[in-house]
């Protein structure tokens, strides 16, 4: 990724971290909300402009080029082959997930039938794999990017696919903790592309609760998943009717 391109993307976390809107920052630049998108899309800062923004973000321009710094060491996704490792053996998936979720090394062996040997022995493999730091004292330093996410129909989302997905949806879902909805209607691709966006920041405000509730002690926090999915598709049981 470009020094310049790194570095916009570090502010633009910043400003949403801060609740800073592109409307703000153009009432604080004196500019309209759209010369902001564009200066953010052409990478047209000057840089009495960037320290302004940098303000709004309640940050300057050396945190946040430690802050670029830092992004770019993060993983936003693994490759087949990483994934794969990781499907193959469920014990160290299970450390996968739980780690990514905020599990420290003491609440791994708290939580589960782990041997301190297999516990560091996972945490290794995860740390060699780059998913992680593993410090003296067994701390461990997550490596992945506020937009971590597993490959499409890549190993993970296979194996949950084909061992998870049937356990996930045997329940009512009528507990407090529990929702499912299943809506169909006829969408253009102009609205399907439009809902797929609001996939994606809903999956952003998911990432953003894990991070707010990282700081809280275990026994206030459940395992959660949600699962969002949609596509142009049709009851299979209909084809025979359809012309």
């Amino acid at each position: 990724m470009p020094q310049t391109t790194a570095l916009l993307s570090a502010l633009k976390q910043r400003l949403r971290a801060n609740g800073v809107t592109y409307a703000d920052v153009a009432h604080a630049l004196g500019l309209s909300e759209a010369s902001i998108k564009r200066l953010f899309a052409q990478q047209g800062f000057t840089l009495a402009r960037l320290e302004q923004v940098c303000t709004l973000a309640n940050t300057d321009l050396a945190e946040l080029v430690q802050s670029m710094l830092l992004q770019q060491r993060q993983v936003e996704q693994l490759s087949e082959e990483q994934e794969a490792e990781i499907a193959s053996d469920v014990l160290l998936l299970m450390v996968t997930v739980s780690v990514i979720n905020g599990f420290s090394y003491d609440d791994l062996l708290s939580h589960f039938r782990l041997t301190p040997a297999e516990c560091i022995q996972k945490l290794a493999q995860l740390d060699r794999l780059k998913l992680i730091d593993l410090h003296p004292g067994n701390r461990i330093k997550l490596r992945i990017a506020p937009n971590f996410r597993w490959k499409p129909d890549g190993p993970i989302q296979r194996f949950f696919l084909q061992y998870v997905q049937k356990d996930f949806f045997d329940s009512r879902f009528d507990e407090k903790s529990e929702k499912l909805m299943v809506l169909n209607g006829l969408l253009s691709h102009t609205s399907n592309a439009e809902m797929q966006e609001k996939i994606d920041r809903l999956s952003m405000e998911f990432n953003e609760r894990l991070k707010k509730d990282r700081h809280l002690p275990m026994t206030d926090k459940h395992g959660t998943t949600m699962v969002i999915a949609l596509r142009q598709w049709g009851y299979s049981l209909f084809d025979e009717y359809m012309k």
